[in-house]
């Protein structure tokens, strides 16, 4: 694992998304991490991933990815689903839950994934055989949807998997760890609640037409 030791524990180290995009790709470069492609996850994560692919030089593609929420809210996560079909999960949870309210969860969630893989359908990643992938969100919370997008990529051929973020908790670092070949998280925070966007000036939900804005630029700056 690869992290800023200054940033550990510290908040609103980002001025915002674009700026983290930035300082994750100058990390990357001082650390002499080089990646042939970029997986960015819709939202927030596009607009991390668009700086950092500038800067790199890499291609980018979107990961697909949808947190599985717990019955009473839209927010929080107890797993994620990608847009192959990888769920990863808290079994804890799920028992807790039951059989029946669990699959009320997921079928939710893959509805949601189904639509975005629709929406993002340009721009996501064909085979990925041999490649050194970079994933890249806008930070880590739980770290189910990095999770489910690690196991995407992994089934799409890639031969290394590092997962990339300015920001994560604690426990999902923890999670990750043994699951890729190199993780890389800017600024750690073991506090809790972990709120990813406590570690940036200027925070907003990016919409589905913002990420695709960024989408379309990098397209036509590579095909210029």
């Amino acid at each position: 694992m690869l992290e800023r030791k200054d940033l550990r524990n510290r908040y609103g180290v980002f001025a915002d998304r674009e700026g983290a995009g930035d300082a994750l790709a100058e990390f990357l470069v001082k650390e002499g991490v080089a990646v042939d492609s970029i997986l960015a996850i819709p939202n927030g994560g596009v607009a991390v991933g668009f700086r950092a692919a500038l800067k790199l030089e890499a291609t980018l593609a979107v990961a697909v990815v949808r947190k599985i929420t717990y019955p009473w809210t839209t927010e929080a996560g107890f797993g994620a689903v990608s847009w192959l079909g990888d769920v990863v999960v808290d079994e804890r949870v799920v028992r807790a839950l039951g059989e029946e309210e669990f699959r009320r969860c997921l079928e939710r969630a893959e509805r949601s994934v189904r639509e975005r893989a629709r929406i993002f359908a340009n721009y996501l990643p064909g085979d990925l055989n041999g490649k050194r992938v970079a994933i890249v969100d806008d930070g880590l919370a739980t770290g189910y949807t990095m999770l489910a997008a690690v196991r995407a990529a992994g089934r799409l051929g890639a031969r290394e998997v590092v997962a990339a973020a300015p920001t994560a908790s604690l426990d999902a670092v923890q999670l990750l760890l043994e699951h890729v070949d190199l993780l890389v998280a800017l600024n750690v925070r073991e506090d809790y609640p972990y709120a990813v966007a406590d570690a940036y000036a200027r925070w907003w939900d990016l919409t589905e037409s913002e990420a695709l804005k960024y989408l379309r630029l990098l397209r036509e700056k590579e095909s210029a």
